[in-house]
């Protein structure tokens, strides 16, 4: 490729997403990808979240290598696959972590390199290699990418203000940073919850959460103090809540991109 003057351009365009997709369990983060353009799952030993759905499939992937081969067959044989996806990716760091320590000779992450954190440094690389595969399958093959990814909550130190609870990506947040960066939309999956305070005597409330969803399940795609999102271009400019379905993505995101 030549970079010089002539190859400069300023068109805009909308290239196959990377996508991010993470919520509560059994929400139906598989289930959304599996509506996805054509797809093809890298299931990872732990999740059985698409035995119930007729979708193509590898094998269990129960290394980083047997994602690494997947990946590599994706990309130089010939198929009609659309979406690559991992599910999920917290299913996938464990294995991340057996990599790294089989190469340190060390029996923990923690224990990697005399420990105090150097482990979760030397998982990037790994994070990275994979993502650039799936960068790959986008440049030479218009493929999507999808990521899945369960959540925790976790207290939020906000150095601006009060500490609050939140969901975060329930890996790493060293890895979880890198696949944020990464990622061109970050979709969040929830139900819709109210809390309501019923006393029970001597000044005590007891609180409850109530689902007035009524079975609906929704994504949300721009971040707020409680939870993950957000997005690039097109993807930044969608609704912030939409019903959990692709159709309902994709229709929101061609008339982001009008």
């Amino acid at each position: 490729m030549a970079f010089n003057l002539a190859s400069i351009t300023s068109e805009s365009r909308l290239r196959a997403p990377r996508m991010l997709v993470l919520g509560v369990e059994k929400i139906g983060k598989s289930s959304f990808a599996a509506e996805s353009d054509r797809p093809i799952f890298m299931p990872i030993k732990g999740e059985e979240g698409i035995d119930a759905l007729a979708v193509p499939q590898f094998p269990v992937c129960n290394t980083v290598q047997d994602v690494r081969m997947a990946l590599y067959s994706l990309a130089t044989e010939a198929h009609d696959f659309g979406t690559a996806v991992i599910d999920s990716a917290s299913a996938f760091e464990p294995l991340v972590w057996s990599e790294v320590c089989t190469q340190n000779k060390a029996e923990s992450i923690e224990d990697v390199k005399g420990g105090y954190g150097k482990g979760y440094v030397e998982t990037l690389p790994i994070w990275r290699d994979i993502t650039e595969r799936l960068d790959y399958l986008r440049n030479e093959k218009n493929m999507s990418s999808i990521i899945i990814g369960h959540v925790k909550v976790k207290r939020f130190d906000d150095p601006a203000g009060p500490s609050y609870d939140q969901y975060q990506f329930d890996i790493n947040d060293k890895a979880a940073n890198l696949l944020y960066r990464w990622a061109d939309v970050i979709l969040f999956c929830n139900t819709k919850v109210v809390v309501k305070a019923e006393k029970v005597g001597f000044n005590k409330e007891k609180h409850q959460g109530i689902d007035i969803s009524g079975g609906s399940r929704f994504m949300y795609t721009q971040k707020r103090p409680a939870h993950p999102g957000g997005g690039r271009g097109a993807f930044g400019q969608l609704p912030y809540e939409l019903p959990l379905s692709y159709s309902a993505f994709t229709a929101a995101v061609a008339s982001a991109s009008q």
